[in-house]
């Protein structure tokens, strides 16, 4: 004899059943709702609902698959799910939260202010505000450069742990990796900028004849971008360190009264 299913019945069937491992993941994705969310373990099991341990080895599995950041404590989108169709988001808000402290900051100084994102081995021009060092400036708004290279990304990746730096830079170069010839002089380099608050300083690494002091921004327990200014590689760097920090303080304040509104 053959039994029918009602609607509602059918429901109740399908709701007994385990999750599979698409739909697990997909409460984990959801639960980081704003492209600059940052959300602990224990967050994302309170969210949804799925035992510790189990939410552990997804997330490390997504962080893996780069479509999730580990920085400290927390998990953020990572570089994949960013570039399909959160990145708009995240760009807005932090575009937002910066432009008016970038504009001010480049009149100020006169000279090229950059604020990146980082995206896998590499950060993401973001946006750029004046400039006017008398040399051509290879950078532009849209474009890409090596993290470990930069003010910018050094001062990002200073900010995340030594686990993603060995990941993205460490062994052969394949896919999205870049290698570093010397990961043990890049650690110690991320290092002195954390013992500088987050300062992070490089000449000529990048742009043969430019030289950048950037540093973090941030929102939560890690970092969401950052900024640098752009100068000739013999300028003292030394007047525009604080007011680089203080820049980069300010956006992120103003980051936090943003999500503090939601």
């Amino acid at each position: 004899m053959t039994t029918l299913l009602t609607d509602d019945s059918a429901v109740s069937v399908a709701n007994a059943l385990p999750l599979s491992m698409v739909e697990r993941m997909t409460l984990i994705m959801e639960a980081f709702d704003r492209p600059l969310a940052r959300l602990t373990l224990d967050e994302v099991t309170q969210h949804t609902g799925l035992p510790r341990s189990t939410a552990h080895r997804i997330l490390d599995q997504l962080v893996q698959c780069r479509w999730l950041i580990h920085a400290k404590t927390h998990y953020s989108l990572g570089s994949r799910a960013l570039t399909l169709g959160g990145r708009e988001l995240a760009q807005h808000e932090l575009r937002s939260a910066a432009s008016p402290v970038l504009q001010s900051l480049a009149m100020r100084t006169g000279a090229l202010v950059h604020l990146a994102i980082l995206a896998g081995p590499e950060i993401y021009y973001l946006d750029m505000f004046g400039g006017r060092t008398g040399q051509r400036i290879a950078s532009q708004v849209g474009g890409r450069a090596p993290a470990h290279r930069t003010a910018a990304g050094k001062a990002i990746l200073a900010g995340l742990t030594p686990e993603y730096v060995d990941n993205q830079y460490s062994g052969p170069s394949r896919g999205a990796r870049a290698h570093v010839g010397d990961i043990d002089g890049l650690h110690h380099e991320l290092a002195r900028i954390r013992a500088r608050n987050g300062l992070a300083i490089e000449r000529g690494e990048c742009f043969r004849g430019l030289a950048c002091v950037g540093a973090a921004i941030r929102s939560g327990e890690g970092p969401v971008g950052a900024i640098s200014i752009v100068t000739r590689q013999d300028s003292a760097l030394e007047p525009l360190a604080p007011m680089v920090v203080r820049a980069a303080r300010t956006i992120s304040d103003s980051l936090a009264r943003v999500h503090a509104a939601y």
